[in-house]
């Protein structure tokens, strides 16, 4: 019997899913970052998710849809406001599978529904290239202190299309 490969999902974040989304976003920069930021910059961005209360008020004052496989998370994303990708993280092993794009797509499409006409994000280095195929354009290079370390990023923005107006019966 054949069966069915499993597909993403997505569902808003809930506070008792704060210690696997701190673990998905230090494997996330653990791993996949390796090439863009020296170990101590990466330690002090995982130092940001040690404070799961911390951590957990900054989801929840946020929009935060988490992308959910077989039931289980294995990425998140978060809207502050409605024109800031706050936050994009990806657990390492589904990497290039989709769940940032599904993810993206619906904060997009959420942002326009609620009246942004764009869409900003600091990207780090390694997530640039994903916002740039999805139509991000650079605006400007920062450089963000996290403890004692000095993190670069882009600011990247998207002009958002409108919602299709509904037509009358």
């Amino acid at each position: 019997m054949a069966t069915a490969s499993p597909k993403l999902a997505l569902r808003p974040f809930l506070p008792e899913d704060t210690p696997l989304l701190a673990e998905i976003f230090r494997e996330s920069i653990l791993e996949l970052t390796g090439d863009d930021y020296s170990e101590a910059q990466q330690e002090a961005w995982i130092e940001r998710a040690d404070d799961l209360e911390a951590f957990a008020a900054r989801l929840g004052k946020q929009l935060t849809l988490i992308a959910t496989l077989d039931g289980s998370p294995v990425a998140f994303a978060s809207l502050a406001g409605n024109t800031k990708v706050d936050m994009l993280f990806v657990h390492p092993i589904v990497s290039g599978q989709g769940a940032g794009a599904l993810l993206i797509d619906a904060l997009e499409r959420l942002a326009g529904a609620r009246g942004a006409d764009k869409l900003a994000v600091d990207a780090s280095d390694t997530a640039r290239g994903f916002f740039e195929k999805r139509g991000y354009v650079a605006q400007q290079r920062n450089s963000v202190s996290v403890g004692d370390e000095w993190l670069a990023n882009t600011t990247l923005s998207k002009k958002l299309s409108k919602p299709e107006a509904s037509q009358p019966s």
